[in-house]
This record gives structure tokens, sequence and C-alpha cells, in this order.
């Protein structure tokens, strides 16, 4: 991460001062690189990576090289390689193959990245498999990588095994223009509440679902408030016929 300042700040490192491609005439700094690891998936510009609603965070300058970890090749360590065996066993070799697109171990996590149209068996195995076990799954959390193309939106499971006390997270993607997840309901009844949330701030839609309507913004409300695209600094509120801009329309910081 690095910025293009016209001064200098005592302590941080000095910015390398490149031409930017995407403003001519105008001087931006190098994206970091990446790590050879990692899925490197675009350029953000600026904190948020939002144009044209007047940034006020002070960093619409910044560069940043968007990434994710990459596949991680075996042996995984610890407990993680009898885990990924044990799931193979359950599933049969050419569904393990079919099912798991690839797995990252990160920060001592391992996340098992599945095809949506696969996500309930992969979860019955599981959560049934007597080496397994993973009883509970813990919430449903949404991510938006709008860099990411046919893969923007996100999905991730964390589930715990009681029984043998670990821990692995499940994660699946879907496209922007079809944005359709299998729901783990019947697997996992506690995820009906986790679903709402995600498809009411993401709008990920949990084919299924018994009951997928949105559960903290108001059912008529336009938008998915936790996607990137998402207009920066809120929306125009009104209060008793009085329209109150948006924060970044408010006042100006120059």
């Amino acid at each position: 991460m690095t910025f293009d300042s016209p001064g200098t700040t005592e302590g941080a490192p000095e910015a390398r001062v490149t031409e930017n491609p995407d403003s001519p005439g105008q001087s931006g700094t190098e994206p970091e690189r990446a790590d050879p690891a990692e899925e490197v998936i675009g350029v953000r510009h600026g904190m948020f990576g939002v144009s044209g609603t007047g940034d006020t965070s002070g960093y619409g300058r910044l560069i940043r090289t968007l990434s994710l970890p990459g596949s991680t090749p075996p042996p995984y360590g610890g407990y993680f390689d009898e885990l990924v065996a044990a799931l193979a066993e359950a599933l049969s070799d050419n569904i393990f193959t079919a099912a798991i697109e690839k797995i990252v171990v990160f920060r001592d996590e391992l996340t098992l990245h599945v095809r949506r149209e696969h996500l309930p068996v992969v979860a019955r195995a599981l959560r049934d498999e007597q080496s397994l076990r993973f009883e509970l799954c813990l919430g449903v959390s949404g991510a938006h990588y709008p860099d990411e193309t046919g893969r923007e939106l996100h999905a991730l499971y964390p589930l715990l095994s009681i029984t043998h006390n670990r821990r692995v997270r499940v994660e699946v993607s879907a496209p922007d223009a079809d944005p359709h997840i299998p729901s783990l309901y019947a697997v996992y009844p506690t995820t009906d509440w986790h679903e709402r949330e995600t498809y009411d701030f993401f709008g990920i839609v949990f084919d299924g679902h018994p009951s997928l309507t949105r559960i903290l913004m108001p059912d008529d409300w336009r938008g998915h408030p936790q996607r990137k695209d998402y207009p920066l600094g809120g929306i125009p509120v009104e209060y008793k016929g009085a329209r109150i801009p948006p924060p970044d329309e408010r006042r100006t910081y120059h």
C-alpha cells in the first residue's frame, strides 16, 4: 500500500512516483507487487474504490493491488491434511475433484472453496462423516469483489466441530449476473437468519431458503449496502419533508 503525497511524513516510507495511466498528466504511485502465491484480481484507486461521489477520506490518490490468497499445495500442516483426506474419502475422488475448486491455508485457517452446485453435498459430508463431524455452522458472511470477473459475490461459512474441536471455512462464489447459491438451511437450520442478512446486504440469493426476505433494511429498500459499488456516504434522508443530503454532499474538504 503506497501513497502519492506532495510532502513527506516522518517515519513513513517514501513512495515511488510513476505515471498513472488512468489519469493522463497526473502522477500516481506504482501498485505494490503481490506475492507469487496470490491471485491478482485488479487495482483499486482510492480508499474504497468508489469514484464520482466526492471521496472525502483523504485517500483519493491511494493505489492498491487487489489480490486473494492462491491455492495451497499439500501438505497443509496440523490436522488440515487429515481433514481434507477424510472429506475426499467421504465424497469419493470424483465428487471431491468436481466439488472442491481450491484449498487455501492462510493465516492458520483452512478454507475449502466449493463450487456452488456442490455446496449441499459437501456440507452434509462435513456434518455427518464421523471423522469430520462439523456439527455447527457459526454464521454466513458475504464479500463483494467487483474486480473478480465472474466471481464477484462470495458467501463464507465458518464451521465448528464440537466433537473434534476443529474449525474449517467453506467459501462459495457466484457471478453478479447470476447471484444464486444453494441454501444450507436444510443442513444447518441456524443459517436461516444469517442467509437473510447476507441476502439483504449483498444481494446473494439463497435458493431453497424458506423465507428469503430482508431482515435489517426495509422491504422496499433499493440496493445492497455492503457491496463495494454502493454509494459512498449514504443516501438522501427525509425528515418530515426536509431533505438531508448524503454526508459527502453537505460540505467539501479541500
